[in-house]
């Protein structure tokens, strides 16, 4: 199954990414760099939506 990152936007495979869980929900990622940027500040991209690669 895909499904999107949170910080980037871009399309991961559940079975083969990154991934997290916060608030009982399961979140994925497509590097370590946006797995780190969701967990300092999971509210924003909950709330406001994919922004782009973290610099």
């Amino acid at each position: 199954m895909m499904a999107e990152d949170p910080v980037c936007g871009m399309s991961v495979n559940e079975q083969t990414t990154l991934k997290t869980m916060y608030k009982g929900k399961v979140y994925y990622f497509c590097s370590a760099a946006c797995k780190s940027a969701f967990q300092k500040d999971p509210e924003t991209y909950i709330r406001e939506g994919p922004k782009g690669m973290p610099h």
